[in-house]
């Protein structure tokens, strides 16, 4: 018969699958949840390193920079209460805060040889406005040109009174020019105004303002340190 042809293997002949294989691939398993585990953990503290890394980025962005208001390169000022003012030559008007320390920084630098005459002192924002838009304009300036020569209104230092263009008595063709630089007053102010606690606030390290060797502020009482804080703090 045909079944008889057919000749069964002995159960002690099967062949048995090796264990080897499986242990493999636990082992791989085991791999894989630990990555997974690794992998889980370090995610988190990726993002937030590269979270930081965007954000100090953002910060030290020039855009950071109009967090003090600044326009055009220049920061807000409040006008300053008339009855704060006092008036040190004809038609010239200061913070009486520096008045003091103006008038003898004047008169120590005569005792010198050095004339110095005050140019302007307080200005009023309706003034700054005349200035900015109305003269300025006769030149065919732009906001952006008009800016680098002239603070727009509501962003001068002299609406604080705390602010005061100085020249040389003896040199007058070289008011409110570059050439004040090379005049005796210049040097005399550059070797002694830090003493009377005045300060040059346009120097040619400015970006966005021209360089304006007549322009001094005062910062000798609390109130005009925290007035120029802001500027002080752009400069660190």
């Amino acid at each position: 018969m045909l079944g008889n042809d057919i000749n069964y293997k002995n159960s002690d002949d099967i062949e048995v699958a090796e264990r080897k294989y499986l242990k493999v691939s636990i082992k791989n398993k085991y791999k894989l949840i630990i990555l997974s585990l690794i992998l889980l953990f370090l995610i988190p503290i990726i993002f937030f390193l590269d979270f930081k890394m965007n954000l100090n980025l953002l910060m030290k962005n020039d855009f950071s920079e109009n967090t003090d208001g600044k326009v055009l390169g220049h920061f807000p000022y409040k006008e300053v209460p008339r009855d704060s003012l006092i008036e040190i030559s004809p038609n010239i008007y200061v913070h009486k805060q520096m008045s003091k320390d103006l008038l003898k920084m004047q008169d120590d630098a005569l005792k010198d040889g050095v004339y110095l005459v005050f140019l302007s002192g307080f200005r009023s924002i309706k003034l700054q406005n005349k200035i900015f838009y109305s003269l300025k304009s006769i030149r065919n300036q732009n906001a952006i040109e008009r800016s680098r020569v002239s603070a727009p209104p509501g962003f001068s230092e002299h609406s604080t009174g705390f602010a005061i263009d100085i020249g040389d008595l003896l040199n007058r063709e070289t008011d409110f020019e570059v050439e004040f630089e090379n005049t005796k007053a210049f040097r005399w102010l550059i070797k002694n105004a830090a003493k009377y606690h005045f300060k040059m606030s346009f120097d040619k390290n400015q970006k966005n303002v021209d360089y304006e060797p007549w322009h001094w502020r005062y910062e000798g009482t609390i109130e005009a340190l925290k007035i120029f804080e802001a500027s002080n703090r752009n400069l660190r």
